[in-house]
């Protein structure tokens, strides 16, 4: 069991949760990510940890309400407990000077790009962050992402807020007036596979964090498998990060629907014990 030690709502469905797990917060590094249980018969949901602070024990989590799991953890309050929470799992992200490094994170995908910013900019890189949503309340963490950026561009659909467009808007801006050594994306898949269509047409090495379905998390279920340059590869074990270039998104986003009304038939049971 995990206590919740804070929670902060960002907007009107997304949620930051601190929470105790001194061991994961001593081990965490950027890129990893832990399984999450609510109840005892609950569904297991992987969530990356978006910061960490190992004095204190804390890591924190940040959630967005899509599914019947993410509504019940976002409804927990402060001093509640999480069922479980095991980690931390995945691949730490390579941190390197090659540098200048392109960020773009699209909605709740900028959580976990957060990490991944800030140890590559302590690694000595120059970091020009995209940050992109459909409008202005579904911006999250743009203070913490300036606080380790160069260079902060923000996108909305709407115009709401900076710019009109969308992330590859503000991305291929950049590409345009300076070079490019590296690019990093983070957010819906189908956002995803068009960063990965337009650095692959600059020829910019690009790494893409997958957010496939998981369940156990170790790499014994299979749910999370993509393909990478034709080769099955679990994201929970091999990933979550990988050549961008390299990844089959159309096979991953059909297996991202894959119980799209399993899920829809759940949520409304759910909304009908509230």
């Amino acid at each position: 069991m995990n206590k919740i030690v804070s929670r902060k709502n960002l907007s009107e469905h997304v949620v930051k949760i601190d929470i105790e797990a001194p061991l994961i917060a001593k081990k965490r590094k950027a890129g990893h990510f832990v399984i999450v249980r609510i109840g005892e018969k609950g569904e297991r949901i992987p969530l990356t940890i978006s910061s960490a602070d190992p004095e204190r024990g804390i890591i924190t989590l940040i959630v967005q309400k899509v599914g019947v799991t993410s509504h019940k953890l976002s409804a927990l309050k402060e001093g509640d407990f999480i069922t479980d929470v095991v980690g931390p799992l995945g691949k730490a992200t390579h941190i390197e000077k090659v540098g200048t490094v392109l960020c773009a994170g699209g909605g709740v995908g900028i959580a976990p790009l957060l990490p991944i910013v800030e140890e590559m900019h302590k690694a000595g890189n120059r970091i020009i962050t995209v940050l992109a949503a459909r409008s202005r309340e579904l911006i999250i963490l743009e203070d913490e992402m300036r606080a380790h950026s160069d260079e902060v561009i923000i996108m909305t659909d709407d115009g709401s807020y900076g710019k009109k467009g969308l992330v590859t808007n503000g991305m291929e801006e950049v590409i345009r007036k300076e070079k490019i050594d590296m690019a990093i994306t983070i957010g819906p898949a189908i956002m995803m596979k068009y960063c990965a269509l337009l650095t692959k047409k600059y020829n910019i090495p690009t790494v893409a964090s997958l957010n496939t379905i998981m369940v156990d998390g170790t790499g014994m279920c299979g749910a999370c498998r993509v393909s990478i340059n034709g080769e099955t590869k679990f994201v929970c074990v091999d990933g979550p990060e990988f050549d961008a270039h390299a990844v089959n998104f159309d096979e991953m986003l059909l297996r991202l629907g894959g119980y799209r009304e399993e899920e829809r038939i759940a949520y409304e049971s759910y909304l009908k014990t509230l």
